[in-house]
């Protein structure tokens, strides 16, 4: 039985929602101005490298100054966001303020010298850090800091990619694997919308703005013949996601035994000798546009001829060994691009109309993204505010589905299993919540 409705309730309700209203939004606007200076700066170092393809020799020995940075200067801040994820779950001794400063340079230098990575991490660890810094000075308890920590990741995923909606859900369902916890809805839905509009605002007078990736199909809210070759190549979908979080932690592990000086030394020079071997330069940097002297990208890969093949597995061996052997940056705008062009080699192979080949990519494109996070709600609602509501029932699918046959990997290593994705003995033994 439902309890009998009291004033003193909503006055509670009224109460909470106005504080976190005051709390939220200061913390939203400088959140949403870091990333609108990181896209702009990320914006900038991009057009340089493009311009000077020479810079790229330089990329061994950036590495080498991101790795003494943090060797010398950001240990306690190198786990990224596995420590923000981490203190929402169990807080201990805190997020550094050092944090956002560290991965914004770090990320520009990555990206400047032709690392293969994105910026999400980038965001959500400034978001996490700024909010962190902005609470210190007044010791709250355990409770309000995990809440301004997961507001500070909705604001800086909301902001940098966009998609408010996604980026306030993001921060409640990236924690655990099957668990969605409603407490912060409100709280990260006033920070991810708030520093979405700061972001925009800031980002208006430089002409740089997020992409505009809506499609326009003729295809019936329902056509189950597309629907059907969307599950299907949502499963190699997920296949993808698990592959590129496994190897991504694989070759962390293999890199561990080196020196971190050493690691991204290494990891440049195979970049390097990648380039050559590949004879392009479109899986550097973020990927969104093709490289002037290229043809694959993440926009390119909605038409039949924007994409290559086996363009998806080059970018993933790319971004695994940037990443993994110490460089800086994001793993999702990579995702999007390992998604969108897999999205376009299963449109190929299944020989699907130029009329609705665009649906293949934009399900690929938040579908991988879905199996490498274990956020399928997320991904869902980010494929609608990129890519338009008509086509819910599609993208939906894919992400569902991807994020099942994605087995329980993760990109995110802090991220706690919390209900398995199907019922077995051995699964029911590794829950951690």
């Amino acid at each position: 039985m439902l309890p009998r409705w009291h004033p003193r309730e909503h006055l509670a309700l009224a109460r909470y929602a106005l504080r976190w209203l005051l709390i939220a939004t200061p913390i939203a606007i400088v959140v949403g101005l870091a990333c609108a200076i990181f896209l702009y700066a990320l914006d900038r170092v991009t057009t340089y490298r493009e311009k000077h393809a020479a810079i790229l020799y330089f990329l061994p020995l950036a590495g080498v100054v991101i790795a003494a940075v943090y060797y010398y200067l950001g240990k306690p801040a190198e786990p990224g966001n596995s420590l923000i994820i981490d203190e929402i779950h169990q807080p201990s001794a805190g997020v550094p303020a050092r944090m956002a400063p560290l991965i914004f340079l770090t990320t520009i230098i990555t990206h400047l010298f032709g690392g293969s990575a994105g910026r999400e991490g980038t965001a959500i660890q400034m978001g996490g850090s700024i909010s962190a810094s902005l609470a210190r000075p007044f010791h709250l308890s355990p409770h309000t800091t995990r809440t301004l920590l997961m507001l500070g990741m909705a604001a800086g995923f909301g902001a940098v990619f966009g998609t408010p909606l996604a980026g306030a859900v993001f921060a409640m369902e990236v924690l655990s694997i099957g668990l969605l916890s409603y407490e912060s809805l409100l709280p990260c839905l006033i920070a991810s919308i708030v520093a979405d509009f700061t972001c925009t605002f800031a980002l208006h007078p430089t002409g740089v703005s997020h992409t505009d990736y809506h499609i326009h199909l003729i295809l019936p809210h329902l056509h189950l013949p597309t629907l059907f070759y969307i599950a299907l190549s949502s499963i190699a979908f997920g296949l993808a996601a698990r592959l590129f979080a496994e190897l991504t932690h694989s070759l962390a592990r293999l890199f561990k035994p080196l020196h971190p000086l050493i690691r991204p030394l290494l990891g440049g020079l195979i970049i390097i000798a990648s380039v050559y071997l590949l004879h392009t330069r479109d899986y550097l940097g973020l990927g969104v546009h093709p490289s002037p002297a290229g043809h694959v990208s993440i926009v390119t890969s909605f038409t039949p001829e924007g994409s290559d093949s086996f363009s998806f597995l080059a970018k993933l061996l790319l971004t695994a060994i940037t990443l993994s052997s110490g460089f800086k940056g994001g793993e999702v705008t990579p995702l999007f691009f390992i998604g969108a062009t897999l999205g376009n080699s299963c449109a190929k192979l299944l020989h699907i109309p130029a009329a609705t080949f665009a649906l293949f990519p934009a399900a690929g494109f938040v579908a991988v993204f879905a199996g490498a996070t274990n956020t399928p709600l997320v991904c869902t609602l980010m494929g609608i505010e990129l890519f338009g509501g008509d086509h819910s029932i599609y993208l939906a699918t894919a992400c569902f589905t991807a994020y099942f046959f994605s087995g329980h990997s993760s990109i995110y290593p802090s991220q706690r299993l919390a209900t398995p994705k199907h019922n077995s003995p051995q699964m029911a033994e590794k829950k951690n919540i």
